[in-house]
């Protein structure tokens, strides 16, 4: 009966150490309270002229979805997988100034300076770039989302 017990603690650290390591805070870096939390859906057609650039792997666009006229970065990592960033600095609030340019696979805000990777969106400023979901749908075809 005791061994019981015994297992059953055993049991409970376990899995409450599990739960603790899987816990991260990096999510909160996505969590800005500088930008407006916006919900939208973009298709994307790859092979018109504007969009081309998302053909080729490691290839940053920016993009600006005409109907809810929000501008993104979305860069092609591999035939299956995307990412997309918003175009505005993580850390500051969105001014004509904090619009990111592309620079090679990073961003770069020309507020202050700070360069995000266009492959973790994580820089050196206390929040990361927001991210946005990215499905491909077809062999042309990927939808941006938030």
């Amino acid at each position: 009966m005791n061994n019981f017990f015994e297992m059953k603690k055993l049991l409970f650290a376990f899995l409450s150490l599990i739960l603790l390591l899987s816990c991260s805070g990096e999510t909160t870096r996505y969590k800005n309270p500088y930008l407006p939390n916006y919900s939208f859906s973009f298709v994307v057609n790859t092979s018109l002229p504007l969009y081309s650039g998302l053909s080729s792997a490691i290839n940053p666009v920016v993009l600006t979805d005409i109907n809810n006229g929000i501008t993104m970065i979305a860069m092609k990592i591999s035939s299956t997988e995307y990412r997309a960033w918003d175009v505005y600095c993580p850390n500051q609030s969105p001014t004509s100034c904090s619009r990111m340019t592309i620079n090679g696979v990073n961003a770069k805000c020309a507020c202050d300076n700070l360069e995000y990777s266009l492959f973790t969106g994580v820089g050196t400023g206390q929040y990361a770039m927001r991210p946005f979901s990215v499905e491909v749908l077809g062999p042309n075809l990927i939808r941006i989302y938030n």
